[in-house]
């Protein structure tokens, strides 16, 4: 990382330097919560989680190497600095806006209701082939995982692809005030955290709290086919750059070719350009993903030969759209997480593969009072589009198999015994459930008896 010593932490996060008052100037070599993964030069997080605290581990810390701890209480016998502070984790967040100040670089933040982590790896593999990009890994991309994102930036970082997940107001503000993007990219306003956002009018007014804190002449990249993203006609003064399906937009699509498994090939046009590409993945929303991508590169000044290579070069990541084949049947691990419209997208996705199709689909949460009225709709969108088998399980999924006309079941353990008789050769099942319904479970049982 870029040079970063004790004393401009201490500074950054308002904490108070407790040690040999010569290590002040000592520059960390990265910051560290989880005590396992102390280097030699670490910054320990000593966080307080459910399961642990992490003030128990922080002398384990010195003795692996760490130079320093964040701490909210002093440590017992401390051999080596601390910073004492009254928030771990508010702490973190002003140091990491203080390290992205040493940066002079392009960073994107990506945000929308779903496909947030699809995009922001479009446009890692788009940007990859003209600069050193950094990106979010795995799902850090909360109030914890966004300064660790920030502050695992090399010092040789070119370019940085920052995810921003929300599920409340004010969440965008205090995120992108350690974000400052530069290019701000919203995928779709969609029913998720309804709970606390209430409608997609507040959806829409959250996610678009990334703008406030946008670097000075940041562009603004939207998706023009989302009713609320299309309202926005300016940000801080500047037009947005609309990409999506339809032609009124600034980047969109022609010759759409789903192939299945062997991925969409398509014609990407924007100006006077029209780029064939080849999208190595399913589901025409990637299509989308990669207009946004190609919208992101031209910016930095990508050639059109950078753009289509990067595009080939997208990589699905985790239990998203993960083609999983089996001596028997097609599995699309999709289980990673789950709201109405990224249910619909997998729907539509399901559908470009031959055969019969299963939908194994559980509860969505945090949808708020309209959570059944949403589960319905669900299943109805289901059935509308010929889905041979819907099969619901969870409580709030009971209302999908209705609007489905299809099978439902109380929980993973009565529908794993069902499955066994209802899942046929040459299926291709669709696995996707909010991330607490651990649907991980289910396709893993059908990778195993299938």
């Amino acid at each position: 990382m870029k040079h970063f010593t004790l004393e401009e932490i201490a500074a950054a996060c308002g904490g108070k330097y407790v040690g040999d008052e010569r290590l002040k100037h000592t520059a960390i070599t990265s910051v560290e919560r989880d005590s396992r993964q102390i280097k030699n030069g670490s910054l320990f997080l000593a966080i307080k989680g459910e399961r642990a605290d992490g003030h128990d581990f922080i002398n384990r810390c010195y003795n692996d190497g760490a130079v320093c701890a964040i701490c909210e209480r002093e440590p017992e016998n401390a051999v080596k600095p601390y910073i004492l502070v009254k928030s771990t984790l508010e702490a973190v967040k002003k140091i990491a806006a203080e390290y992205r100040k040493k940066f002079d670089i392009p960073i994107i933040g990506v945000s929308g209701s779903a496909g947030k982590t699809s995009t922001k790896e479009m446009i890692y593999a788009v940007l990859s082939q003209k600069y050193n990009t950094h990106k979010t890994q795995g799902n850090l991309n909360n109030e914890l995982g966004v300064p660790l994102t920030l502050l695992s930036m090399p010092e040789d970082a070119q370019a940085a692809v920052i995810e921003m997940g929300i599920s409340n107001f004010g969440e965008m503000t205090r995120l992108s005030a350690m974000v400052r993007p530069t290019v701000c990219v919203l995928t779709v306003i969609g029913c998720c955290h309804l709970e606390n956002l209430g409608d997609r009018d507040g959806v829409l007014k959250a996610k678009t709290e990334m703008f406030k804190n946008a670097a000075e002449n940041a562009e603004y990249i939207l998706n023009g086919d989302d009713d609320k993203l299309r309202s926005v006609q300016r940000a801080n003064g500047k037009k947005p750059i609309f990409y999506g399906f339809a032609d009124y937009n600034d980047y969109y699509a022609e010759n759409i070719q789903n192939n299945g498994e062997g991925g969409i090939n398509c014609t990407l046009c924007f100006g006077k350009t029209r780029l064939d590409v080849a999208i190595p993945a399913i589901g025409n929303y990637m299509v989308s993903n990669a207009l946004a991508a190609a919208a992101v590169g031209r910016l930095l000044k990508l050639s059109d030969e950078q753009l289509k290579n990067g595009i080939a070069a997208y990589k699905t990541v985790g239990s998203r759209a993960n083609v999983v084949n089996t001596e028997k049947i097609r599995i699309i691990d999709d289980c990673y997480n789950s709201n109405p419209t990224s249910v619909k997208a997998s729907i539509d996705a399901l559908l470009n593969f031959a055969g019969r199709r299963v939908a194994l689909l559980g509860d969505m949460k945090e949808l708020g009072s309209d959570e059944l009225k949403l589960h319905y709709e669900t299943g109805e969108y289901a059935k509308a589009k010929g889905v041979d088998l819907v099969i619901a399980v969870g409580p709030l999924s009971k209302e999908l198999a209705k609007g489905a006309g299809g099978l439902w079941f109380e929980d993973i353990e009565s529908a794993e015994k069902a499955l066994l008789n209802l899942i046929q050769k040459g299926d291709t099942v669709l696995v996707k459930a909010s991330h607490s319904m651990q649907f991980e479970k289910l396709a893993g049982f059908l990778a195993e008896k299938f």
